[in-house]
């Protein structure tokens, strides 16, 4: 029961989405409605540039750490990975906001920095090194978040509860950038040269 009222506790907290808020109280209206229509710190930056976006991504990984080092206490290590996923639902789902949010990425940096420290130091060098190669954010963010998931099953111990959290934790955050994958492979056919008959 406990695991339950704090699972629900970690979606409510991740409902609550700080870009949202924050352009409503700027007057600047909602980041939803312009560019990726998506109200996560990438949008937020062609928007409203790196200042704003700055701010909202600390408040997002404030926020994460917080619920990160509750987690680690009030949970087992098995099922401290199933506190990240449902933040990272929350932020994607908010319920206090039409269930159209982020997607996830900054929520579950910060969460797993207060699981793994040492795990979320890697994934951010990882991040900078992949898009230094791909210039493509999302695929840098895949490479982050699978490293933040093995640092996360590493510091629980390999449990099996721990494990299948922090797969599915991965596998929703690669399904909530299937827009930007579909891009990018279009993108790719695009600049692709076309077939030429050789006979």
């Amino acid at each position: 029961m406990k695991f339950l009222i704090l699972i629900i506790l970690f979606y409510l907290a991740g409902s609550v989405n700080f870009s949202i808020l924050l352009f409503r109280f700027l007057g600047k209206g909602d980041p939803r409605k312009s560019h990726s229509g998506n109200a996560g710190v990438t949008n937020v930056y062609r928007i409203a540039g790196p200042a704003w976006a700055a701010a909202v991504l600390i408040l997002d990984v404030g926020r994460a750490v917080v619920i990160g080092l509750l987690a680690g206490y009030a949970l087992s290590p098995g099922q401290t990975p199933w506190a990240g996923l449902a933040l990272v639902i929350g932020n994607r789902y908010p319920c206090f906001h039409q269930f159209r949010g982020g997607k996830g990425v900054a929520n579950y940096l910060g969460f797993t920095a207060a699981v793994t420290p040492a795990g979320a130091a890697v994934s951010a060098i990882t991040w900078v090194l992949v898009y230094l190669v791909k210039r493509a954010p999302f695929i840098a963010s895949f490479a982050m978040i699978a490293v933040l998931a093995l640092g996360t099953i590493v510091a629980c111990g390999y449990r099996p509860g721990a494990v299948t959290g922090a797969i599915i934790t991965v596998l929703f955050i690669i399904f909530n950038h299937r827009k930007n994958i579909e891009e990018f492979l279009g993108k790719k056919e695009e600049v692709a040269p076309p077939d030429r008959d050789e006979g």
